[in-house]
């Protein structure tokens, strides 16, 4: 399987770009001809768009991408959140996707990018693991999603009261040990526990801010293709932190 599979059918990354602004307000006008608009942000759900391809909604700046995700965390906080409609996007993202960002969050059951940011399926490109900390696999992942699917947004998506953190917290403190693979976690996240430990404030909150802090720099300056796309501004990469109780997601970075 090559890449290209991956993308979508029967494009390349040009003919994505030619035309979009014409395709994108076409897409505005046919949804709201059909009565079809969901929300603020330009999906539509009628049944009479199913047999269309997924247009590129990720022909955007990564400024506006930002704009979009925070916009969706809006309406998830305040209970706006567009119905999902699986019957109508299924056919319709047989044939591609085009995810306008990319997610490195934290596999925490509470945490899901699609509901706290108000997306639909084939919008974000979520990559997971416990601690949201940065591997190898993560930044192909990511670099995947940059390159091949042209997401100009990598978000780190911490959260409160985070596990894999309160480990890291407790191996670094109490030098407590944990079975099988999950001390690499906490090892993974020490970094982050070190470094926020003279900060003022609340401690637990102090290192989930410290640990996106650190995998947004890292994320920035990794090479070969990530810090280039940053260089060039095509990219843009900024962290949050998802406050359980409220479902709000503070930009940290």
């Amino acid at each position: 399987m090559t890449f290209e599979m991956c993308d979508e059918k029967g494009r390349n990354h040009k003919d994505l770009q030619h035309g979009s602004s014409r395709r994108f307000f076409l897409k505005l006008a046919t949804g709201f001809a059909l009565g079809g608009l969901a929300g603020t942000h330009g999906r539509t759900t009628s049944a009479a768009t199913v047999s269309m391809p997924p247009l590129p909604e990720n022909v955007m700046t990564p400024e506006a991408a930002l704009a979009r995700l925070m916009a969706g965390n809006t309406r998830y906080v305040a209970g706006l959140s567009t119905p999902l409609n699986f019957d109508t996007e299924r056919a319709a993202l047989v044939s591609g996707q085009n995810p306008y960002a990319s997610i490195l969050s934290c596999s925490d059951s509470r945490v899901s990018p699609e509901f706290c940011f108000d997306e639909q399926r084939g919008d974000l490109f979520v990559a997971r693991v416990a601690g949201n900390y940065l591997t190898s696999d993560f930044v192909a992942t990511l670099e995947y999603a940059a390159v091949v699917l042209h997401a100009p947004l990598i978000m780190v998506l911490g959260h409160q009261h985070c596990g894999a953190v309160g480990a890291a917290i407790n191996a670094v403190d109490n030098n407590e040990q944990f079975p099988g693979h999950i001390q690499a976690i906490a090892s993974a996240l020490a970094p982050a526990v070190r470094a926020a430990g003279n900060l003022t404030g609340e401690r637990f909150d102090n290192v989930v801010r410290m640990n996106v802090i650190r995998t947004v720099t890292k994320l920035r300056k990794q090479p070969p293709i990530l810090s280039r796309l940053v260089t060039m501004k095509k990219l843009l990469v900024v962290g949050g932190v998802y406050n359980l109780k409220t479902g709000k997601v503070d930009l940290v970075t």
